[in-house]
């Protein structure tokens, strides 16, 4: 290749990214947590893309099999090394047979342990260091070089009183602890690695007659690929052929199968049921469904909360503390005359003790599950700090249409005149009204078929311009329409409808008047239908004690029925998309912490204002940037699950702090020694041991939040 052709491969160069100090392989563009260990990943060295691919770093990572690994070789080697040590003849009261050069047995095997045992922690201290982040591995590397290197000065000069039993035990610990933290890390995290699972790795495709197994990266738009019961869909697509059930929980957030025929759209990831598809598909890769959402979430696993910003505060000056506590305790330890064995041990129970490991996983942990539960539910979180605040929220502020409403027309009331049934004024309006596209001509039509009804044959169908229909059914003549058509054709209406009719106008409801053969027989109320979802929403959402306000572009009649149809406290009627926003603001003006609820687009600067923006009825369409929250679903009730979410993983959040934080304060004095004088001591080894019980503490605490349902309790 010449040089021109290797510059033309070279694409765009470079790009920050962010890697783990442990795990130097896990590399992604935006910060975030290590999906193997759960460490925060800091800044490394930028990456360079070479013919399409990312040229990584030599040097391996270490997987958590790795270090279950190196602990049994430690442990074997440490053996030897307890065994000629001080404390094993203090503890069992006599020596093993000595010989010539057995100090210089426990310096090599010493040295070896700290080499092939503690060279993780050394090189991940590097990257911290260089990262300027100094965490949990500047601490344990400060610990066990301490350790080392004042053993080797001992040994170096003659003396057998050194730290090499301790520091064989506390790489030993550290390692056995790493490889547990781990196990319970990688059983909590991966909202993402759980998404992706729900593609197949290979897709059927038709070539011609016959179908071909081809791995899902070769699928192409316009594929036709067969799904047979059981399979699950490989890209977003359209059904060509056959009739199924899918299980569609990754948009639905339930399990109850939907019922697909011939052009009823599909979903990558779905899992089909008894029936056999041919699926065409519409959208591959990056512009699937599944890749927005997987989008989303990785958006949320990098962005931070409020207390993650403040743990991961914590965590570094825990750091800078540590080590400025240790300086001291050796310090003051050497000048009370205690010796520098005593004084070194002292230094690296400080350093272990102190290691913000847990505190580091407390936050991002939990963050990370909700964040699964999350997507689980059909709610997808955009930005943690919505989710944070979604628990202070105290009035939810719906916009009306397609949110607490259908958006559409539905069959209210039906009001005979005296003498005829609501039955023969439906079979009168539908008929006639059949193959009209009119809205409230839809409505009628859906109304006659929900009831069954069979409908007359309509003929001379003509439009009545800004008034109805008109027709011919069984040799009468049939008019459909406003009140207009009444006036123009001279009908009286009922005296018995009048008041009836009068009474629904004013609730803002669409009245239709129904005429056959020249004789007024009833008419039928159409309203936009309210949805059983938004009963069910607001009576849960008040008995979490928050308030409901309602924005509308409809007239005070619409409103005040609709609010006092589904109980709403406050609402806003006849206000423009653009002034959504202001009604926000006036509520905010009052104290109040606002969740706005909208369809994402006309109402984005709203959305942007209030202290949660929740977007409704997304469907897949995900790319909506002014909410906060995404709801995938068109539910109301979702938006309970939110602020129950919310409230279940500040609390979590916390507990975690409590356990993070809490073993410090008690743990880090008795390491520095105060209750030296009375014999309580802590060794570097048992420090080691709390540090890590702290982290599968927080971890296992953070598993629990995900065992738990967002379903009323």
């Amino acid at each position: 290749m010449n040089h021109h052709n290797h510059n033309a491969h070279i694409e765009g160069a470079r790009e920050a990214v962010y890697t783990c100090p442990m795990h130097p392989e896990i590399r992604q563009e935006k910060p975030g947590m290590c999906s193997e260990c759960g460490m925060n990943l800091v800044p490394a060295k930028q990456k360079t893309k070479i013919a399409g691919r990312e040229e990584h770093d030599k040097h391996a990572g270490h997987h958590t099999e790795a270090f279950l690994k190196k602990f049994w070789v430690v442990l074997i080697l440490t053996l030897p090394i307890l065994g000629y040590s001080e404390i094993f003849e203090i503890v069992f009261g006599f020596r093993l047979p000595q010989f010539p050069y057995a100090g210089h047995l426990v310096f090599v095997l010493g040295s070896v342990i700290f080499f092939y045992g503690g060279w993780i922690f050394l090189t991940s201290s590097y990257r911290e260091l260089k990262a300027r982040l100094p965490g949990m591995m500047t601490l344990i590397a400060l610990a066990i070089t301490a350790a080392y290197s004042f053993s080797v000065f001992q040994t170096l000069r003659g003396s057998l009183h050194n730290l090499f039993w301790e520091l064989a035990t506390l790489i030993a610990v550290m390692l056995l602890g790493h490889w547990i933290e781990m196990r319970a890390v990688q059983g909590a995290k991966g909202a993402l690695k759980e998404l992706a699972k729900l593609l197949p790795d290979t897709a059927e495709v038709m070539r011609g007659n016959t179908a071909q197994i081809i791995p899902l990266a070769d699928l192409v738009v316009g594929d036709i690929v067969l799904v047979k019961p059981g399979g699950k869909v490989p890209a977003d697509g359209r059904v060509a052929e056959g009739r199924s059930e899918l299980n569609e929980s990754i948009i639905t957030g339930e399990s109850k199968p939907v019922s697909k025929i011939v052009d009823s759209e599909v979903i990558a990831g779905s899992i089909n049921g008894d029936g056999s598809l041919k699926i065409e598909v519409t959208k591959i890769g990056e512009h699937t469904f599944l890749a927005g959402v997987m989008r989303l979430v990785a958006e949320a696993e990098a962005s931070k909360s409020r207390l993650q910003m403040l743990s991961d505060r914590a965590a570094f000056y825990l750091t800078v503390l540590a080590v400025l506590a240790g300086g001291i305790t050796f310090a003051a330890w050497l000048f009370l005359g205690a010796g520098i064995v005593f004084s070194i041990e002292r230094l690296v129970a400080v350093l272990v003790i102190a290691c913000p490991h847990a505190l580091g996983l407390a936050i991002p942990l939990v963050a990370s599950i909700s964040t699964t539960m999350a997507a689980r539910n059909g709610l997808l979180i955009r930005r943690r700090l919505s989710l944070e605040a979604a628990r202070n929220v105290s009035v939810v502020l719906f916009d009306k249409t397609g949110t607490l409403t259908k958006g559409e027309f539905g069959v209210d009331v039906i009001i005979p005149k005296s003498g005829r049934s609501e039955t023969e004024v439906l079979e009168i309006a539908a008929s006639i009204n059949l193959h009209s596209e009119h809205p409230l001509a839809r409505a009628m039509a859906a109304e006659a078929r929900k009831r069954k009804l069979e409908l007359a044959e309509a003929k001379n169908i003509e439009r009545i311009a800004a008034g109805g229909i008109k027709g011919v059914i069984n040799g009468r003549e049939v008019l459909v329409g406003n009140e207009r058509l009444l006036g123009e054709f001279a009908i009286q209406l009922a005296p018995e409808c009048k008041a009836r009719v009068d009474s629904l106008s004013r609730q803002g409801k669409t009245v239709i008047y129904v005429v056959f053969g020249g004789e007024f027989v009833g008419s039928i109320a159409l309203a936009d239908q309210i949805r059983e979802e938004s009963r069910e929403a607001i009576r849960d959402l008040k008995a979490l004690g928050v308030k409901i306000a309602m924005v509308t572009g409809d007239s005070e009649d619409v409103a005040k029925w609709v609010s006092g149809e589904l109980g709403v406290d406050e609402y806003f009627a006849k206000v423009l998309p653009h002034e959504k926003s202001e009604k926000v603001k006036l509520l905010q003006s009052k104290g109040e912490k606002v969740a706005m609820v909208g369809d994402g687009v006309n109402d984005a600067p709203a959305l942007m204002q209030a202290d949660v923006g929740i977007a409704i009825g997304a469907g897949t369409n995900v790319a909506i940037e002014s909410a906060g929250i995404i709801l995938v679903r068109s539910d109301p009730r979702d938006i309970v699950k939110i602020i129950r979410l919310s409230r279940m993983t500040y609390a979590k959040m916390i507990q975690n702090l409590f356990w993070a934080t809490g073993y410090n304060i008690v743990a880090l004095p008795i390491a520095a020694g105060v209750l030296a004088s009375k014999g309580i001591l802590l060794d570097p080894a048992i420090a080691a041991v709390f540090m890590s019980l702290s982290t599968v503490i927080v971890a296992v605490n953070a598993v629990f939040l995900g065992r738990r349902s967002l379903a009323k309790e």
